[in-house]
C-alpha cells in the first residue's frame, strides 16, 4: 500500500500510474466536495465541487454543448486524486502540473472528453476564470475590489453541506454522461 491511495469507493491504486478503470464519477464526487477551494482561506467552506457544478451550471445557461457543460463539471476532477494547489503556486509546480495533465488525459478520456477542440478548451477556461473572480469577490477579505464580469447563471456562493454538493454533482455528471 506503499505508493497506492485509497478512494471513497475503496479502490486502491498508485495515483501516478492512474487508468480509466481506477476513475469513478462517485469517487470524484465524493472528493471535491470535501476540498476546499483556495487553500482554505475563505470566510467559510466553500468546495472545488460546488465551484465545478457553478461552472457546469454558467456553461448551461449560455447555451454551450453538453461536452462544455460536462468538461466545466470535470475541469478539477484531478484534483479528487491530488488535492488543489492554489493558481499562484501552481504555475511554479511544474512537476505538479504534468501529473495533473496525466490524470485529466485518463479522466476526460474515461468520459469520452479526450477530443475537445481549442474553442471548447478556451470556454471552459473562460468561465473557469469567471467564475473564479466572481467566487473571490464574495469569499475572501477584500475581494469587493475584484472585477467581476456579467454571469449567465446566478452562481450559488452558500454554504452548503458536502452531502448535498456531491449529490448534485453526481446527478449533473450522469444527466450528461447519459446524454453522450
Amino acid at each position: 500500500m506503499k505508493d497506492k491511495m485509497s478512494t471513497y469507493s475503496g479502490l486502491q491504486f498508485n495515483p501516478m500510474e492512474i487508468e480509466g478503470k481506477d476513475v469513478l464519477i462517485e469517487d470524484i464526487g465524493h472528493a471535491l466536495s470535501l476540498l476546499c477551494r483556495g487553500g482554505g482561506h475563505l470566510k467559510y467552506f466553500y468546495s472545488v465541487g460546488q465551484h465545478s457544478i457553478n461552472c457546469a451550471k454558467e456553461a448551461e445557461a449560455r447555451g454551450w454543448t453538453k461536452r462544455v457543460i460536462l468538461t466545466c463539471l470535470l475541469h478539477d476532477a484531478s484534483e479528487a486524486y491530488i488535492s488543489d494547489i492554489i493558481r499562484p503556486v501552481k504555475k511554479y509546480l511544474t512537476n505538479y502540473l504534468e501529473i495533473e495533465e496525466g490524470i485529466m488525459d485518463v479522466i476526460f478520456e474515461k468520459f469520452e472528453l479526450q477530443d475537445l477542440s481549442e474553442e471548447e478548451k478556451r470556454q471552459v477556461k473562460e468561465i473557469d476564470d469567471q467564475m473564479l473572480a466572481s467566487e473571490l469577490s464574495e469569499l475572501i477579505a477584500g475581494g469587493e475590489e475584484i472585477e467581476v464580469s456579467r454571469l449567465h447563471a446566478v452562481p450559488d456562493l452558500e454554504l452548503r453541506d458536502f452531502m448535498d454538493v456531491e449529490e448534485e454533482f453526481i446527478a449533473i455528471a450522469n444527466r450528461f454522461l447519459a446524454r453522450k
